[in-house]
């Protein structure tokens, strides 16, 4: 593996006022000495668009800190950005997130996490760079039979739209760094989690309808499990990779796909459990909640998984680390951010 410096580099982040991008940028800022970042982000309103204001505001004090505000499907956009900026490092954390939602909104994550991808590829082929990074996802394993997930597995069976964009990431990726020699490494992630972050994941979700006093939907009858990763876990990850880019494989490409997770996957029921007592701790629900009356078992929901399960061998081989977090431990520090945010 070649090291990459990060030190006085100029660092592209899209999707910067996302949950990864905004913790990723911060942690970069407090650890790497003299390194300017440019954040890409189209504030859309997937979600609270207050919450990615606030990560925001946070970040532009630093004033090595350059926000674009726009779309990575803006090709023109996106050139300017790379002709303006050089940067050294691109990391491509903008993507329409979400398995449900591609069900019901197919066109954003073509736009996104198609084109949008796309137009980085050739940002990094026209502007050279020293390593592109870029987002993958637990979700291309799809239905996989065999546990734990690893990069080894042949991923042609994808069961979601979001899934299927994902893959592609992947192999565009691959295409761009055999032709042009792009070192290239893209992250698995496993269900991301923590304080600010994603309001349509199932944590999040939670805590909002139960503090409205409505029924939480606990989803195949609370037999799913997943590899929940604390968010600091996952920073810790990008920054060490995004410091040193792959050999070449045995057809010649620096090209490398990493697993991210926890390595231990929590039943649903188990982690619902925690997050209320999580909750109470907090003083975001009171200690009498009647958490029973407000619980649901339901049937799987289409494009959803039983499990997610990260092998991470490769990680803790090539970069020595793991994610360690407790689930206990990542669910605390949401339940008194939330409560600071919020209440």
């Amino acid at each position: 593996m070649y090291n990459v410096g990060l030190k006085n580099k100029t660092i592209l982040i899209t999707g910067v006022a996302g949950f990864i991008g905004s913790f990723l940028a911060k942690r970069l800022f407090e650890t790497i000495e003299g390194v300017k970042i440019v954040g890409i982000d189209n504030m859309n309103d997937y979600y609270d668009v207050k919450l990615k204001e606030a990560r925001q505001e946070e970040l532009s004090v630093n004033k090595r800190y350059v926000f674009v505000k726009g779309s990575i499907a803006d090709k023109q956009l996106i050139t300017s950005v790379f002709e303006q900026y050089r940067p050294q490092i691109v990391v491509n954390l903008a993507a329409q997130a979400g398995v449900r939602y591609s069900i019901t909104n197919p066109d954003v994550y073509m736009e996104s996490n198609i084109i949008g991808f796309f137009n980085i590829l050739e940002g990094c082929r026209n502007y050279p760079v020293e390593h592109l990074v870029y987002a993958s996802s637990s979700s291309v394993y799809g239905n996989n039979k065999k546990i734990p997930y690893s990069t080894e597995d042949k991923v042609d069976n994808p069961v979601s739209l979001y899934a299927a964009t994902k893959k592609s990431n992947e192999l565009m990726a691959h295409t761009y760094s055999k032709l042009y020699g792009i070192p290239s490494t893209g992250l698995r992630f496993f269900t991301v989690y923590g304080p600010a972050g994603r309001p349509d994941m199932a944590y999040f979700g939670f805590t909002n309808k139960l503090l409205a006093g409505q029924t939480i939907q606990i989803f195949n009858y609370g037999n799913c499990k997943r590899d929940f990763t604390y968010i600091d876990d996952i920073v810790t990850g990008v920054i060490n990779v995004m410091q040193k880019t792959p050999d070449e494989n045995e057809n010649g490409v620096r090209y490398k796909v990493y697993n991210i997770g926890n390595n231990q996957p929590e039943n649903l029921l188990d982690f619902v459990d925690i997050l209320q007592q999580e909750l109470i701790r907090a003083d975001v629900l009171p200690e009498d909640y009647d958490f029973e009356a407000h619980k649901e078992l339901v049937p799987m929901q289409p494009g959803d998984v039983e499990m997610t399960y990260a092998d991470v061998d490769e990680l803790v081989r090539d970069f020595g680390f793991k994610p360690s977090t407790s689930l206990r431990e990542g669910l605390r520090k949401f339940a008194e951010w939330y409560k600071k945010f919020y209440l």
